[in-house]
């Protein structure tokens, strides 16, 4: 199951079944789980734990130094979860700072030459298309999808359920549940099709609705849509997250 071409660490810690492929290289500090598969020239590097079932392909490295000055030398960290694809020569930065590491989820599909930069946290369930490009502390939730060749900037956060368009640039927070695209990104609606595709009933579906129309339909700023948002008695569990998306936002929301 491995080719006699990789080159595989002594101290390098790998699972069971796994497949390693011609020329892929294995650094002293990975930890390799279960069943994963590793086509060929893959490298695996620094301080990085990757669970069950993941696949790499042709080219991808996965664990090098981060590309940010405040980077020490410290022996910094990156995590991925069980079940992911990176496709192929993408890339993933380990951690710069050691307080927290870089961190990839469950099911997440990262498609051909991906950069994930140093601390950014990658939810479950994602979908990145070909030449998406993030910088670093970006924060992405869980079941988004992002179109190719899009660009975000450092320490933007991405809600629940968003659907990107494709090359598109993001330099503010992203709402949950909404769809939109450009260079600026501008919001033009909910993903519809996507919550019913995940299986949101027609009453939750609705409670969307009403919060998003509040920030974006009535001619109200972020503060005053707060307010009155605030004023409702009962919120339901996606307006709960949707207003506590746009609370704890530092960069601003998308318009």
């Amino acid at each position: 199951m491995i080719h006699s071409t990789a080159i595989i660490d002594p101290q390098a810690e790998i699972g069971k079944d796994c497949e390693i492929g011609p020329f892929c290289i294995i650094g002293p500090n990975v930890t390799l789980g279960d069943r994963c598969k590793l086509f060929s020239n893959v490298i695996l590097d620094g301080y990085t734990t990757i669970g069950n079932d993941n696949k790499f392909y042709h080219s991808a490295v996965i664990g090098s130094d981060s590309q940010d000055l405040k980077d020490k030398g410290d022996p910094t960290h990156l995590i991925i979860g069980n079940n992911n694809c990176f496709r192929e020569f993408a890339t993933v930065n380990k951690s710069a700072t050691p307080n927290e590491p870089t961190r990839v989820g469950d099911n997440c599909l990262i498609m051909a030459y991906v950069h994930i930069a140093h601390n950014c946290q990658i939810g479950n369930n994602i979908i990145i298309a070909n030449a998406v490009n993030f910088a670093g502390h970006i924060h992405i939730h869980d079941f988004v999808i992002i179109g190719g060749m899009t660009a975000i900037a450092q320490f933007v956060k991405i809600g629940a359920y968003a659907f990107i368009g494709g090359a598109s640039g993001i330099k503010k927070d992203i709402p949950p549940f909404t769809r939109g695209i450009g260079f600026p990104y501008i919001i033009h609606g909910l993903n519809v099709v996507g919550l019913q595709r995940h299986g949101f009933s027609e009453e939750s579906r609705q409670s969307i609705k009403d919060i998003y129309r509040i920030f974006y339909r009535s001619n109200l700023n972020v503060s005053q849509a707060i307010e009155k948002v605030e004023e409702i008695k009962t919120l339901t569990p996606e307006q709960r997250i949707f207003l506590d998306f746009v609370k704890s936002s530092d960069k601003g929301i998308c318009k």
